[in-house]
């Protein structure tokens, strides 16, 4: 039996390397499957990463030697979806864990992203900027992307996380992901600029990431109907986010496809 509170656990934002925010992610899911709590957690990457979906080819999707030109890391989720890059300085990340049989979240998946985004348009909404959902899995603001997220059930719980683009390098991400055959061109950047926009963009300023982390907070808070209790991982937790770090680390799991 669920009981439903109208609490949730904070972790506030940190920054870490690539495979210590996968395996924290997948730690706090299996930590709410043995009975832990609801969290948010925001985050963001040192050094910068790409992030491959948990059913991508390394070979298909990245160039390895642009990876260690620019001092990338390269990674993995156990989630689905495309190839990601996650910039140092270009987003906040964000992950929610809740029960699995949670009401609030529905069975159909257009409607449980719909639910879980929510968070980051009300956000948006606080810095000024009017953003709609695009189902499966975006955030749009115009015809341009701002945020793309994916979601896994596992351990009897739900993992939805994504990126909230602050700012966006076309040029190093063309480089890095094989995204196209052709040459890295203005053309091409061009292109990728209309597809994708990013909050300093939109707002024509320099927002700081606090400003950003402060506003998704109330907006997550408004969009989940709950009050952000700030906290930490457990000591149980800790130990476990440092084991499977090993995991995300390993050759075994970044290249297993």
């Amino acid at each position: 039996m669920i009981v439903l509170t109208n609490k949730m656990r904070f972790l506030d934002l940190k920054v870490n390397d690539a495979y210590t925010n996968m395996a924290t992610d997948e730690v706090l899911t299996k930590s709410k499957g043995e009975g832990g709590p609801d969290t948010l957690r925001f985050y963001r990457w040192t050094p910068s990463a790409v992030t491959l979906g948990y059913f991508q080819s390394v070979e298909d999707e990245v160039d390895l030697d642009a990876l260690e030109k620019y001092g990338i890391d390269l990674n993995r989720r156990i989630s689905g979806g495309g190839a990601v890059l996650n910039s140092a300085e270009g987003e906040i990340t964000y992950s929610i864990v809740m029960d699995e049989e949670d009401p609030r979240i529905s069975d159909d998946p257009t409607e449980s992203y719909r639910y879980l985004c929510h968070g980051i348009i009300e956000g948006l909404a606080i810095l000024g900027i009017k953003a709609d959902f695009k189902p499966i899995n975006d955030i749009i603001v115009g015809p341009k992307k701002i945020s793309g997220n994916a979601q896994i059930r596992r351990y009897g719980a739900v993992l939805h996380h994504g990126t909230i683009l602050v700012d966006f390098d076309a040029k190093q991400m063309f480089s890095v992901l094989k995204i196209s055959d052709t040459k890295i061109s203005d053309k091409l950047i061009k292109q990728a600029n209309e597809r994708v926009t990013t909050i300093r963009q939109v707002l024509d300023r320099k927002v700081s990431f606090e400003e950003v982390r402060a506003a998704m907070e109330k907006g997550f808070a408004k969009a989940l109907g709950v009050e952000l209790v700030k906290g930490e991982l457990s000591p149980h937790e800790e130990e476990l986010v440092g084991e499977f770090r090993e995991k995300y680390a390993s050759r075994e799991w970044r290249f297993r496809r």
